[in-house]
């Protein structure tokens, strides 16, 4: 048996536990049931489950959720739709979500599937210095599909500190 502030009160009966709890407008919790002699703790409990989500909802908000965007293609797409694409994947990308890049196929195109792995291999180059490939080409059906996801930011950030000591430097010889 622990108080509110966490002091050893010892073993005691029930009904004694229960009735330090009532005296001090407290709640008498059970710790750890399956301990024996169980260990139960005087607490306000509202307060406590209060604390416990806040923490909770403070955890999910520092998470960073990353959803799937997905670009649809087709084998034989003119070079202006296909930089409207490449552009909208880019800016899903800057967004910090992955991108599923589809090419479908339609009819006699299923014979050539050569032709949707060279649209994706292309738009897989050009997003080479922002993206990695989670997923290479793959043919599932009537579809070929690709995931690509942004690539990791610590080496913009090594870059950015590398600036500053170098600007530090320079400060420093104008002063000597």
């Amino acid at each position: 048996m622990t108080d509110a502030n966490g002091d050893q009160l010892g073993v005691m009966l029930t009904r004694d536990a229960l009735r330090l709890a009532e005296e001090k407008h407290l709640d008498l919790v059970e710790v750890a049931p399956k301990a024996r002699p169980p260990v139960c703790r005087i607490m306000d409990f509202g307060k406590y489950r209060y604390e416990q989500q806040k923490r909770e909802k403070e955890v999910r908000k520092k998470q960073k959720i990353i959803t799937i965007k997905e670009v649809k293609l087709r084998p034989n797409i003119e070079q202006h739709d296909f930089e409207v694409k490449l552009k909208n994947a880019q800016r899903f990308i800057e967004e910090g979500n992955k991108v599923k890049v589809t090419i479908m196929f339609r009819g006699r195109e299923l014979s050539h599937p050569e032709l949707g792995s060279e649209v994706l291999t292309k738009l897989a180059e050009a997003l080479k210095d922002v993206v990695t490939v989670e997923r290479s080409a793959k043919l599932e059906g009537k579809n070929m599909t690709m995931i690509l996801s942004p690539k990791a930011q610590k080496a913009h950030k090594s870059r950015k500190s590398t600036n500053i000591k170098g600007g530090d430097t320079s400060a420093q010889n104008q002063d000597a």
